[in-house]
């Protein structure tokens, strides 16, 4: 009996879920779309994109994707486990389909930030490099992400934010670094 009660709560949540994702559409089409912040949210989502492509290292392109994708993972495996936590909220909407992510951060902003920041300079020690890129992304990146409105952080410190970054930046320049590759014949 409670696994059918379970089943009726859990229709009733997404039907929920349902209205909250169609006030999220309304909300981006009625007042947002209009704005100077929803088109340089759009911009966010595909510049970073066009540069990358543009002044990545060719002969590594492989390994910078295959950082980037897991920069894409591991960012929306945190986001959602934050936002389902309450502890930050992104107020500015771009894509309605997602409502409560902020989907320029998480396919294009930490993803190619993060392949660059791979690239620029690969002798120097990781840990500096690493301690350098999530320093300019929590301490710059997301106060400036806070004061345009894009980011609500409620009580979440920046500082936690640095040792994110720092995770994730040192997780792709791991997976960067593995040796076993070969092609496939």
């Amino acid at each position: 009996m409670a696994f059918e009660k379970g089943l009726a709560q859990s229709e009733k949540a997404y039907n929920q879920l349902h209205d909250v994702s169609s006030l999220f559409a309304k909300i981006v089409r009625e007042d947002f779309l209009s704005t100077w912040q929803w088109w340089f949210g759009l911009a966010l989502f595909i510049i970073p994109w066009i540069v990358w492509f543009k002044f990545r290292k060719k002969d590594s392109t492989g390994r910078l994707l295959l950082g980037g994708l897991l920069t894409i993972l591991l960012s929306l495996s945190i986001d959602l486990v934050a936002l389902s936590l309450g502890l930050w909220s992104y107020p500015m909407v771009i894509i309605p389909l997602a409502p409560f992510l902020f989907l320029p951060y998480h396919f294009s902003l930490a993803p190619v930030a993060v392949m660059f920041a791979l690239q620029i300079k690969p002798k120097m020690n990781p840990l500096l490099k690493g301690i350098i890129f999530s320093a300019i992304a929590a301490f710059g990146g997301m106060n400036f992400f806070d004061a345009i409105d894009f980011y609500n952080p409620k009580n979440w410190s920046t500082f936690y934010d640095f040792f994110i970054f720092l995770t994730i930046y040192y997780s792709a320049y791991s997976l960067t670094k593995v040796d076993g590759y070969s092609e496939l014949s």
